[in-house]
C-alpha cells in the first residue's frame, strides 16, 4: 500500500511501515480462515449437526464483544505490547506482565503448530496421490515453512505483511468461491432452516446442541487481535489497528457463516452430524468426489493458510518479546533491531530456533498429529484466558482512567458478554468436564495443563523478582511508547469514541 516511507530510530520499530490493508490481513491470516473452515469448525458438527451455521453465527456475535473491547483499547493504547499493555493499564502492571508472559509463550508456539500441520497435510496428500511418497516424510515441509517465515520476518514488517496479505487473499477467495459453487449446486436444497434448531445432532437437541457447537466454533476466531502488536509500525495506528481488529473478526466471521451454510445445505443438514475434518465427509472429500480437480486448489488454500497463520503469529510473538525486551523485563537482546529493516532480529532468530526444536522434538517423538493437538490445547487455553483478562481490562481502563469516554454498553456490557462467551470455551479447551459435551483429555494432550501451569508459575517467580528488585521496569509494562509518558491519549490526536 503506498504511503509515506517508514521512519527509523535506533530505539524504535519502523514507524509507518504498514497501512490498513496490511494490518487487517495480519489479523485475518492469524485467524487461519481456510484451516479453520476445513478443520476447526467441523468439530462442532458432532453436536450442532446441520444447525452448525447457527452455531457459527452465535460464536461470531459472541466474539465480536471481545473484539470490540480489544479495538477500544487499541484505539487508546497503540503499543507493540498490545494485550500486555492493555492489561497493565486497565488492571495492574503485574497482571500486564503475566498476560504478556503467557501471550508471548503461546504465540511463539503457533508457528511450530501450523508448520506441523503443513508437514503432515502435505505428506499425507502426496502419499494419497502417489503411494511411493512416504507418508512419514513430513518434516522437510515443516522446516521449509520455518525458513520462509524467518526470512520474511527478517526483512521487516512491510515484507511480512505483504506476504500475509497475498496468502490471506488467496485462501479467502478459494473458500468463498467454493461456497458459492456449493450453494449453486445445492439448488432447491438451499434452506434457512439451518439457522434454526431442527437439525442438531442426535442426543443434542435444541439450543443445547447449538450451544455445544458454538463453543467449539469459538476457537476458530482466535487470532483476531493479532493486528494490535503492529501498532508501532502502522500508519495512523489508533484508527488503523482499531478497524483491523474489529473488521477482521466481523469479515472472517461472515466468511465462516457463509462457508458453513454452503456445505450444510449441499451435504445435507440431516447428515451433517457426521461431517468432519478428513475422509469423504470433509471439505476435501466433497471436493474430490463432486468437483474434480478443484480439490487441489482447496488443498493449496489450506497449506497456504498454515504458512500465513505461522507468519502472522511469528510477527505477534517477536513484537511482544521486543516490547518486553525494550523495558528490561525480558533480556535486552530482544529489543535489538536490524539497522535497515527495523526488524527484531533476536526475536526472529529465537522464534526460528524454537520452531525447529518443537517440530523435530515433539513431532518426531509423538508424531506430528499428536504433537499438533498437544500444542493446540496449550495455545487455545492461554489465548482464551488472555481474552477474558482483556475484557476485564477494558472495563477497568475506562472506569479508572478514562471516565470521560466511559460507555456502560461498550465498556461494561460488552466485556461481560465477551467473558460469558469465552469461559465455556476455556473449560472445553482445557478438557474440564463442566458440560456434558466436554471430553476429558488423555495423555499426552492432558500434559497441556501442567505445561501451562509450569510456564505461568515461572512467570510468577520472575514477577516477584521484578517487583522486589526492579519495580520501575514492571511499571513500564503499561507504557505506550508512541506517546511521551506525561501525554494523555487525547493530546496526541486520539478521536473520542
Amino acid at each position: 500500500m503506498p504511503g509515506k516511507p517508514p521512519t527509523s530510530t535506533d530505539a524504535g520499530l519502523a514507524r509507518g511501515a504498514v497501512g490498513l490493508r496490511d494490518v487487517l490481513f495480519q489479523s485475518v491470516t492469524a485467524m487461519a480462515p481456510a484451516a479453520a473452515v476445513a478443520a476447526s469448525i467441523p468439530a462442532g458438527a458432532a453436536f450442532a449437526g446441520g444447525s452448525l451455521p447457527l452455531s457459527v453465527l452465535v460464536a461470531l456475535v459472541a466474539c465480536l464483544f471481545t473484539a470490540s473491547c480489544v479495538a477500544e483499547l487499541a484505539h487508546q493504547l497503540p503499543a507493540a505490547g498490545s494485550v500486555a499493555t492493555y492489561s497493565a493499564q486497565g488492571l495492574h502492571p503485574a497482571v500486564g506482565f503475566l498476560v504478556g508472559w503467557g501471550y508471548v509463550f503461546v504465540e511463539a508456539l503457533v508457528p511450530p503448530l501450523l508448520l506441523l500441520q503443513l508437514g503432515f497435510t502435505t505428506a499425507g496428500t502426496l502419499h494419497e496421490q502417489w503411494a511411493s511418497y512416504p507418508a512419514g516424510l513430513w518434516w522437510p515441509w515443516s522446516l521449509a515453512g520455518a525458513v520462509v517465515i524467518a526470512v520474511s520476518g527478517y526483512f521487516g514488517a512491510r515484507a511480512s505483511a505483504r506476504l500475509g496479505t497475498a496468502l490471506g487473499v488467496f485462501e479467502v477467495l478459494v473458500f468463498v468461491t467454493f461456497a458459492v459453487m456449493l450453494i449453486v449446486a445445492a439448488g432447491s436444497d438451499n434452506t434457512l432452516t439451518v439457522f434454526g434448531t431442527s437439525h442438531t445432532a442426535p442426543g443434542y437437541g435444541g439450543f443445547g446442541g447449538v450451544f455445544a457447537g458454538s463453543v467449539y466454533t469459538v476457537l476458530a476466531f482466535a487470532g483476531f487481535e493479532a493486528a494490535a502488536p503492529l501498532a508501532e509500525e502502522a500508519r495512523d495506528p489508533r484508527r488503523t489497528v482499531r478497524r483491523a481488529v474489529f473488521g477482521a473478526a466481523l469479515a472472517i466471521g461472515v466468511v465462516y457463516v457463509l462457508t458453513t451454510y454452503a456445505m450444510a445445505v449441499y451435504f445435507g443438514p440431516d447428515r451433517f452430524a457426521g461431517f468432519g475434518a478428513s475422509g469423504g465427509a470433509s471439505w476435501e472429500g466433497v471436493a474430490r468426489a463432486s468437483f474434480g480437480l478443484f480439490w487441489v486448489i482447496l488443498f493449496l488454500a489450506v497449506v497456504n493458510s498454515t504458512v500465513a497463520n505461522a507468519n502472522a503469529c511469528s510477527t505477534v510473538s517477536t513484537r511482544t518479546a521486543f516490547a518486553f525486551g525494550r523495558i528490561g523485563v525480558f533480556p535486552r537482546a530482544f529489543a535489538r533491531l536490524h539497522p535497515r529493516h527495523r526488524s527484531p532480529v533476536t526475536g526472529i532468530a529465537a522464534q526460528f530456533v524454537l520452531a525447529v526444536a518443537v517440530i523435530l522434538g515433539l513431532g518426531r517423538h509423538y508424531g506430528p498429529v499428536t504433537a499438533f493437538t498437544l500444542l493446540a490445547t496449550v495455545i487455545v487455553t492461554v489465548i482464551i484466558g488472555v481474552y477474558i483478562v482483556v475484557d476485564l481490562a477494558c472495563a477497568g481502563y475506562f472506569l479508572r482512567r478514562r471516565r470521560d469516554l466511559f460507555s456502560p454498553l461498550r465498556h461494561v456490557v460488552f466485556p461481560a458478554l465477551g467473558i460469558a462467551a469465552f469461559v465455556p470455551a476455556l473449560l472445553t479447551a482445557a478438557g474440564i468436564p463442566a458440560f456434558s459435551f466436554v471430553a476429558e483429555l488423555t495423555p499426552p494432550v492432558s500434559y497441556a495443563g501442567p505445561v501451562v501451569g509450569a510456564w505461568m508459575a515461572a512467570g510468577i517467580v520472575v514477577l516477584a523478582v521484578l517487583a522486589r528488585r526492579l519495580p520501575e521496569r514492571l511499571a513500564e509494562t503499561g507504557r505506550v511508547h508512541l506517546v511521551e509518558p506525561d501525554e494523555a491519549p487525547e493530546e496526541t490526536g486520539a478521536v473520542r469514541g
